[in-house]
């Protein structure tokens, strides 16, 4: 349920408000608008009832239901668009973001040289993956702690905010000492026990759609962080499974304003993913763009042919210099700044 306070209602009545929702057993997430303040009151359905007799106190306008069935996600609860800061870097305002580096943290050579060309290039935060989950066990598993002390120190180097992907609970605390944003991957976006432990944590996260996750499933898995208390979520669209076979994934360029129109959180594209081949990035990344995604994540690496993981699908550094520039137009045409 969605408590709406009278504009001008007092701090005491909004106070008096919270303490009766928290009475009846419901959270509380409060958002301050210019002429007036809103509620949300996320719990159990059955008390719906209860909630809406809130309407008769002071400071109260009126109590209105959230249909969707998730709550905090929705555009129901909030309006405006979320504008989360990793780093300094503000992801769903009016610049678009260009989120860029290797799939795994390989060497300390191969990341700081990967950093400095796409800082060059005009990228805002450099991801590299330190812990690694892979489809066969035989495969590069990642650095782990030894990858998080490089991409920090890719950090010191470069002042780009650096994001990593999380695969265990139990590396959260470890992981939050070096990086700016958590990564979910695709494999882990149903992993509910990550997602609460991740709703715990004071800093952004970056939520990648799993590659058979709906849009209502994948809201759901950003309901499940909101409601530990972390608002700060971004989603990554990086492609689902089709029965197509020419590119790794089927990038759902739909799913960008689908999003948009459902919830409130940034939107940020992940092409290299979606694609598999380096060759289709570009076009895919005009065409998030275009459509009105917040950003991008890129997949660079200096030497791909060296690649532990993921090197057809990675850009060298001057085709992610090619890429920086072609997109300038269609960032602009959809009202953004580069």
């Amino acid at each position: 349920m969605i408590i709406v306070m009278r504009q001008g209602a007092a701090k005491k009545e909004l106070n008096e408000v919270l303490k009766r929702i928290r009475d009846l057993g419901y959270k509380t997430h409060i958002i301050h608008g210019v002429e007036r303040d809103v509620i949300g009151a996320i719990g159990d359905e059955r008390g719906k009832a209860r909630l809406q007799s809130l309407e008769s106190l002071s400071g109260v306008e009126k109590v209105v239901p959230i249909l969707k069935p998730f709550k905090l996600a929705s555009r129901e609860i909030k309006t405006e668009p979320t504008v989360i800061d990793v780093g300094g870097v503000k992801i769903g305002g009016e610049g678009f973001v260009v989120i860029a580096g290797p799939c795994s943290v390989e060497s300390r050579e191969q990341l700081i040289e990967t950093a400095i060309a796409v800082k060059k290039a005009g990228a805002h935060i450099l991801r590299g993956g330190a812990y690694k989950p892979r489809t066969s066990p035989y495969s590069f598993q990642g650095m782990e702690e030894e990858g998080l002390k490089l991409l920090a120190e890719a950090r010191e180097a470069t002042g780009l905010p650096v994001v990593t992907e999380i695969v265990n609970p139990a590396d959260a605390e470890l992981i939050a000492k070096y990086v700016d944003m958590f990564q979910v991957g695709a494999r882990n976006v149903q992993n509910f026990a990550l997602l609460k432990v991740l709703g715990q944590i004071d800093k952004p996260i970056f939520l990648k759609r799993g590659m058979m996750t709906t849009i209502e499933e994948f809201l759901m898995s950003a309901e499940y962080i909101l409601a530990e208390g972390n608002r700060r979520v971004i989603l990554c669209e990086r492609g689902i499974r089709t029965f197509e076979r020419a590119t790794r994934n089927t990038l759902d360029i739909s799913a960008v304003p689908v999003l948009k129109g459902m919830t409130h959180l940034p939107v940020v594209v992940d092409p290299s993913h979606a694609a598999g081949h380096w060759q289709y990035v570009l076009p895919l990344s005009k065409a998030a763009a275009a459509v009105g995604a917040d950003g991008l994540m890129i997949e660079v690496h200096y030497r791909p042919e060296e690649a532990v993981s993921d090197g057809l699908q990675s850009l060298k550094p001057e085709k992610f210099r090619e890429l920086m520039r072609e997109i300038n137009p269609f960032v602009r045409a959809a009202g953004r700044t580069l």
